[in-house]
C-alpha cells in the first residue's frame, strides 16, 4: 500500500510539473504584439543570376487561442496579381523549454523550427543537408517590417535571396 501511495505521488508530481503555464505562454506571446495586424509592400527574390524577381507581399497576423498563438499567413503576389507563394505559419511559446516554436507549411512542405524573439524584431532558420538557411526580421525606424533570408550552400558564404519591406495597414 506504500509503495502505490509513494507512486502516485510521484506520477501526480511528474505530470504537475509537465502542465502548461498557460499565462507565461501569453506573457511571453506579447513580445510580438508588433506584429499584429495586415502588412503590405514589396519583396524581392533572387532567384540566380540577374534581376530579382519583384512582388507585392502581405502579412496577416493575428492572435489565436486567446493569445496563445500567433497565426501569420503570407502570401505574394507578382505584377500581372498572379499568387506567386503563400504559406501560413504559427508562432507559439513553449513554456517548459523555455522557446518560441516556428511552424510554417508551403506548397506541400512543413518546418517546425525555433524562433529567437529581438527587439522589434525576430530570426529564425535551419539546415537541411548541404543548404543552411537564416531569416532575420526587424522593425525599421519607420516602423516598416523588414526581413531578410540569407542561404549558405555548403561552404559558400551565404547570400541575400529574399528581402522585403512592408508598411502596416
Amino acid at each position: 500500500m506504500r509503495f502505490l501511495t509513494c507512486t502516485l505521488l510521484l506520477v501526480t508530481a511528474v505530470v504537475a510539473q509537465q502542465q502548461p503555464s498557460l499565462d507565461a505562454q501569453r506573457e511571453a506571446m506579447k513580445k510580438l504584439q508588433f506584429l499584429v495586424g495586415k502588412w503590405t509592400g514589396e519583396a524581392d527574390v533572387m532567384r540566380g543570376a540577374g534581376e530579382p524577381l519583384k512582388l507585392t507581399q502581405t502579412e496577416n497576423v493575428q492572435y489565436k487561442l486567446d493569445g496563445l498563438v500567433i497565426l501569420v499567413e503570407g502570401e505574394s503576389h507578382n505584377a500581372e496579381g498572379k499568387s506567386v507563394f503563400s504559406a501560413l505559419a504559427t508562432i507559439a511559446f513553449d513554456d517548459t523549454a523555455g522557446v518560441y516554436r516556428f511552424r510554417a507549411f508551403n506548397a506541400g512542405r512543413y518546418l517546425d523550427t525555433e524562433l529567437t524573439v529581438t527587439a522589434g524584431g525576430f530570426s529564425w532558420g535551419f539546415t537541411g543537408g548541404p543548404v543552411k538557411v537564416n531569416n532575420t526580421m526587424k522593425l525599421s525606424d519607420k516602423g516598416e517590417w523588414v526581413e531578410t533570408t540569407d542561404v549558405a550552400m555548403g561552404s559558400q558564404p551565404p547570400r541575400h535571396t529574399m528581402q522585403m519591406t512592408l508598411k502596416k495597414q
